[in-house]
């Protein structure tokens, strides 16, 4: 029963995290007046590679399930050492992440699943792995973003199905579905994601990681105009 805690996950290193990706051209597209059109999806790209390699490093993730139709971000992900497919539905962002789950279970037909945004860019391993802790105990978490409006993470102990409901005010939604709501400190970096201008300057202030640092190491002027 969602809400109860659940026993049949073991906290470490079992946990497949499923992280969709828009093609480049279409992502992140609220950061173009901040940014500009060119780097824009440069930069969607090295938030996803920041998320990713973070995520790879924390000590409860077994493996890292990307969806996307984005080839060079395929690519690119695929050498960190994640898992990319298809996102065959083509039908947005939740049923990119059941798409997601059912590939990492087709694998591991045990296996917790938990879904995290890709635009992450000042995501810590670390802090991750508190967060996954706490997953470890529920059938189904969450954690809120930053504005507490929408949804940066959501999971799904082993047998229970993830049943994502991102977008907009999500929060709300997940919390309705019975999702345990994670409200630990010190998991800020699992809260900041990157939508506008405000929130990059947000992120670089917690720290972001080398591929996002390495796309502005140009000091191009972040700001909404």
């Amino acid at each position: 029963m969602e809400g109860e805690a659940a026993t049949n996950t073991d906290r470490t290193g079992l946990w497949s995290l499923v992280v969709p990706l828009k093609p480049l051209a279409r992502a992140k597209s609220r950061l173009t007046q901040a940014t500009g059109a060119l780097l824009r999806p440069r930069l969607a790209l090295a938030f996803a590679q920041d998320t990713v390699a973070a995520a790879l490093a924390c000590r409860a993730v077994r493996d890292v399930v990307v969806v996307t139709d984005d080839p060079v971000a395929a690519a690119a992900l695929t050498e960190l050492g994640a898992l990319v497919v298809p996102d065959r539905p083509g039908a947005g962002l939740n049923a990119a992440l059941v798409h997601g789950a059912r590939a990492a279970r087709d694998r591991r037909p045990a296996a917790a699943v938990a879904a995290l945004n890709a635009d992450l860019p000042a995501l810590r391993p670390a802090e991750l792995s508190r967060v996954f802790d706490f997953a470890a105990e529920f059938a189904r978490t969450f954690v809120a973003d930053s504005a507490v409006v929408g949804t940066t993470f959501l999971s799904a102990s082993a047998g229970v199905e993830l049943r994502p409901d991102f977008g907009g005010p999500s929060r709300a939604r997940h919390l309705v579905s019975g999702a345990v709501e994670i409200t630990s400190a010190g998991i800020d970096s699992v809260r900041r994601d990157v939508d506008t201008g405000d929130d990059l300057r947000a992120a670089l202030a917690l720290g972001v990681g080398p591929h996002t640092a390495g796309c502005l190491a140009a000091d191009v002027p972040v700001g909404d105009r």
